[in-house]
């Protein structure tokens, strides 16, 4: 496994709506996101956070799919 990337995209074309979850994830939980896009200053708490939420809301549009309905 040494070289493999686990975050490499099924779909390039969701990079866009990703880094926008991302970007609204930190504002909704006051995490200031580095400008030059360096995450190596970032607590480790502060990540753990937007990884959860971000990963709460991809499970909820995930279901909403699955159920056939959007609210």
């Amino acid at each position: 496994m040494a070289g493999s990337r686990s975050n490499t995209l099924i779909v390039p074309q969701a990079s866009q709506a990703l880094n926008q979850m991302k970007l609204e994830a930190a504002q909704e939980l006051g995490v200031t996101l580095p400008a030059d896009g360096y995450y190596g200053n970032i607590s480790s708490r502060e990540a753990g956070s937007l990884g959860g939420y971000i990963t709460k809301k991809l499970v909820q549009i995930a279901e909403q799919q699955l159920s056939g309905g959007f609210r």
